[in-house]
């Protein structure tokens, strides 16, 4: 769940949506087809955990702690 509400907060956000697709290569169509796929959420995690600004803001719009979020991408990870 957590990993969705932030894919929901980085489609929101024109800048880092269009960053998302172009690292990863996945269109807006890809994005929504893969709200329940759990590569495609950890995608999510991933990019936001790679970027320390959008940790923050994604965390800050979250309520939760930046780890939070980090251990939420180890966890699909594994």
């Amino acid at each position: 769940m957590l990993a969705l509400s932030a894919l929901v907060g980085v489609l929101g956000d024109e800048d880092r949506r269009q960053r998302l697709m172009d690292l990863t290569g996945m269109a807006p169509d890809e994005l929504r087809a893969g709200l329940g796929d759990p590569a495609v959420l950890c995608a999510v995690l991933d990019f936001l955990c790679a970027h320390e600004p959008d940790l923050i803001a994604a965390s800050d719009a979250l309520g939760v702690e930046p780890q939070v979020l980090a251990a939420a991408s180890e966890r699909l990870n594994s």
